[in-house]
């Protein structure tokens, strides 16, 4: 990972009070960066609501720094569809009112397998813009609730990053595709029960949402 250049401290301080200032603008679960994002014309009242969680997420990604990079995802990895003696379960994605415009052709699955050595998830897409970067989480509530709600946490309250949270960050190939698997070492039981998919560049708006099929 690239070092941080050391803020002198006047700079800390400007740096400490920008944060302070966004965190208060938009309330302050996942991984990715603030960046200013526009709604598509159909975005639900459910954008509102879930914003604060996904950007607290969103600060939140400077927490992985220094973590294994499969922690988030491996395209190399197991497919969890693929894994002997699992059980899994599948859900097809389908479309949110919150996603942002030029997004209406994405399309595909995600897979959620325990097994001895804990869960697995993949994720496979297409219809996304090429060369674009994702975020994907699992959900602690259905598509129609919330557009997903929360997102899924081994221990509630606790950190909003990996291995509490099941995270997915992935490009989207030259043909808009994008398959990738993470691995978690405990089990989600049937409290995971959807995932969610966002740009990795405005999080609160939510792409698309597959519900597991227990």
């Amino acid at each position: 990972m690239r070092r941080r250049p050391r803020l002198r401290p006047a700079a800390a301080c400007a740096a400490v009070a920008a944060t302070a200032a966004l965190l208060s603008g938009c309330g302050g679960d996942s991984s990715g960066h603030a960046s200013a994002h526009a709604e598509s014309p159909g975005s639900s009242s459910s954008s509102s609501s879930n914003s604060a969680k996904d950007k607290a997420g969103m600060d939140g990604m400077d927490e992985t720094e220094g973590m294994d990079d499969k922690a988030m995802g491996d395209p190399s990895a197991t497919p969890a569809d693929k894994i002997a003696d699992a059980e899994i379960t599948r859900g097809a994605f389908r479309l949110l009112d919150t996603r942002p415009p030029g997004m209406d052709d994405v399309k595909g699955t995600a897979w959620l397998a325990q097994h001895k050595d804990g869960t697995t998830v993949t994720v496979s897409l297409s219809g996304l813009k090429p060369g674009a970067a994702y975020m994907a989480h699992l959900h602690a509530q259905q598509c129609l609730d919330d557009n997903g709600g929360e997102h899924f946490q081994f221990k509630k309250g606790g950190a909003t990053t990996p291995p509490n949270e099941v995270h997915l960050m992935f490009k989207a190939g030259t043909s808009g595709k994008a398959v990738t698997t993470v691995n978690n070492t405990r089990k989600t039981g049937e409290d995971a029960v959807a995932l969610v998919v966002h740009p990795r560049e405005a999080m609160d708006n939510r792409i698309a949402c597959a519900d597991f099929e227990f």
